[in-house]
């Protein structure tokens, strides 16, 4: 695999969001397009589309959509730091106490879990 790639409105914003988030350097940048990576990994991309639609979480008309697991430490700590750098919490929240769901500048769900 070379890389998971995301739709977005704006692929410079949404790969600072991730860049910070996940601590990835930009290893390819233009107008419609920025990977994330290191060496020997898969990438993240972020591919300008220009009528994106925002996902919509929870939505049963969308069906189940694919979304990020990141691992942490502190869950209170991860969640006020991905907060601060973008992310907005939506009012559903399955398992707050192993998992918070998080959605990215662009409304894209991920979660962040204690759980290994």
């Amino acid at each position: 695999m070379l890389s998971i790639d995301f739709d977005c409105p704006d692929p410079a914003e949404l790969s600072r969001f991730y860049g910070e988030a996940l601590g990835l350097p930009v290893v390819y940048s233009s107008d419609d397009f920025v990977l994330l990576g290191r060496e020997g990994a898969p990438g993240l991309g972020f591919i300008r589309v220009a009528d994106y639609r925002r996902p919509t979480w929870p939505d049963p008309s969308q069906g189940k959509q694919a979304h990020m697991e990141l691992g942490v430490d502190d869950l209170e700590a991860a969640q006020a730091r991905m907060l601060a750098l973008g992310a907005v919490e939506p009012p559903v929240q399955p398992h707050p106490e192993e998992r918070r769901v998080l959605l990215d500048p662009a409304g894209h769900p991920f979660c962040i879990s204690t759980q290994s």
